[in-house]
């Protein structure tokens, strides 16, 4: 007979010092967490060390600001514990809702007794201490890689795929295609847009300013003309995202979320009252190059873990009463709500526990274990009697939805013994991709986003566009059309570039904040480096750099 898994502790810490005597790391903080978490069970002093000598599994989410050698190990010696079970993961922020979906399981199956899911990040600390020039900090692990600098999600290396050749990489630029791309689907201007944004990440703000393990708690709340209006503060990162709409992440925070089976939980005398029950789990990813992707205002993997979610924990949408919806930029809850047919804003139930990712703060991989062990102690509470929790990762690449209850699962069924979906959706179809641009091609923007400088002034736009037949374009095959194409423009020419390779008038007219860029028709050619796009009407674009074709002239 199958076990029955719940979660039985949970554990918050904070830590707002930004000074270098409490620069404590993510160790420190993590070993804090599962203390409180052993504390939450309920049980006295002898029956939580048998509770605690009892860790069989340790899963620990990857943390962005340490290099450690062997973090779960150093947990584990910390707790006096030799789970048979440990796993350091690999970054990502669906890994705390995926964690529980295989602990639970686990529990389920008898293959574990009690399992422990933590992480933490202090990148406030780090940043302190890089700012006084102490790296390493003072009394942190001792690591075999030598960190000279902070870790930033803006600085990984990606290679010399077709991403890193256009130098659109990272989420800050990435996310803000999908944002543009839904807003254009809906028929909605840009202001109206923005409008939605600000409105959503407000009432966020307003969450976390309750939350006392938020980063924000206790400070005034930004409000929806402040997180709308851009300003040297406030200042545009990547259109239609100023400041205020992209996650926090320079905070020390670390969570732990503790699960055993109903039968250990009720033999150690663990209150009922502790008891939250896990139903169901499913999580699957879309391509991981995001011009590889079917359009750029839906993501089938939010749209499938989601409708697996609640099918394998025998759930209606109906039926859920909480929601934490990651939100390190607001495409991901818009998303999701639109997918499951709620209110983006002013609905009766709200769409985030926690305050998002920029008010409560982005602990790294970590945020949606704090939204783990909040739904726990609101469905303690008796605030609902369902939650349903969607952590996302990478580019909206990677999802992973879970769902708990105060009930355990209908009919007393188990917990489902695999995976609903795979790990990688291979059935959705996506265009063909001219990684290199033949000659000079009429093309319409699929997407874009621009990135802007810190004061204010437009830098790179960043086009994600189709190729489009026409007789004045004689390079362009009737077989290309439709093809995808990733292309940049910047305002001005590079040291080792041509002078036709800045294009300053069409950065402006991409950067407007009033005139709908998506559809509009342009030009595309390869400047022997990278594809470039221009309105710019006239042929020889960026000829100097073209190699010459069979029977053509330059």
């Amino acid at each position: 007979m199958a076990e029955i898994p719940i979660i039985v502790g949970v554990g918050d810490i904070v830590n707002r010092s930004t000074s270098i005597e409490s620069a404590f790391e993510p160790l420190q903080l993590i070993t804090e967490s599962i203390a409180k978490a052993l504390e939450d069970t309920g049980l006295d002093g002898e029956k939580q060390k048998l509770f605690q000598a009892a860790i069989d599994s340790l899963d620990v989410v990857k943390t962005w600001t340490w290099p450690y050698d062997d973090l779960p190990g150093d947990i584990a010696r910390k707790l006096g514990v030799n789970p048979r079970h440990k796993l350091y993961t690999d970054h990502g922020g669906n890994k705390p809702a995926k964690l529980l979906d295989e602990a639970a399981r686990r529990i389920s199956k008898g293959q574990t007794k009690v399992a422990i899911l933590t992480g933490g990040e202090a990148l406030a600390s780090l940043t302190a201490c890089a700012a006084a020039k102490q790296l390493p900090p003072p009394s942190w692990t001792q690591t075999k890689e030598n960190l000279t600098q902070v870790f930033k999600a803006t600085g990984r290396d990606r290679g010399t795929h077709l991403g890193q050749v256009q130098g659109i990489t990272d989420p800050i630029q990435i996310y803000p295609l999908y944002e543009n791309g839904f807003r254009a689907h809906r028929g909605q201007t840009l202001s109206d847009n923005t409008d939605e944004s600000a409105q959503l990440y407000a009432d966020f703000a307003k969450v976390a300013e309750k939350q006392v393990y938020a980063w924000n708690y206790g400070k005034p709340t930004k409000t929806k003309e402040e997180i709308a209006t851009v300003t040297k503060r406030n200042r545009m990162i990547c259109l239609p995202y100023p400041l205020l709409m992209n996650a926090f992440n320079t905070v020390n925070l670390a969570a732990a979320c503790i699960l055993t089976s109903t039968i250990y939980a009720e033999q150690l005398g663990i209150p009922k009252t502790k008891w939250i029950y896990a139903l169901g789990g499913a999580g699957t990813q879309d391509a991981d190059n995001f011009w590889e992707r079917p359009n750029y205002y839906s993501s089938p993997a939010i749209e499938r873990s989601l409708d697996a979610g609640l099918q394998v924990s025998g759930l209606d949408k109906e039926e859920i009463d909480l929601y934490d919806f990651y939100s390190c930029f607001p495409i991901v809850p818009k998303l999701a709500a639109t997918h499951l047919n709620l209110p983006i804003n002013g609905g009766p139930k709200p769409l985030t526990l926690l305050g998002g990712l920029t008010s409560f703060g982005g602990a790294g991989n970590n945020y949606s274990m704090h939204a783990i062990t909040e739904m726990t102690r609101q469905l303690r509470q008796g605030k609902g009697r369902n939650g349903l929790i969607l952590a996302n990762g990478g580019w909206v690449t990677y999802q992973h939805v879970i769902c708990l209850s105060t009930m355990r699962r209908r009919g007393g069924a188990a917990y489902p013994d695999k995976a609903p979906l795979p790990d990688r959706l291979t059935d959705v179809p996506v265009p063909p991709v001219d990684v290199k641009v033949e000659g000079e091609q009429d093309a319409v923007i699929e997407t874009y986003t621009v990135e802007f400088n810190r004061d204010n002034t437009p830098r790179e736009a960043y086009i994600v566009g189709r190729l489009k037949y026409s007789s004045t374009s004689p390079s362009t095959s009737p077989s290309k059309m439709g093809h995808r194409f990733v292309a940049t423009v910047t305002a001005t020419a590079n040291e080792n570039e041509n002078e036709n390779e800045g294009d300053k008038e069409t950065l402006m007219q991409l950067s407007s904040t009033t005139e709908e860029q998506i559809g509009k028709v342009g030009r595309v050619w390869n400047d022997g480096k990278r594809n470039r796009f221009t309105f710019k009407s006239f042929s020889g674009l960026g000829r100097k750099k073209l190699p010459a074709s069979p029977g053509t002239k330059l």
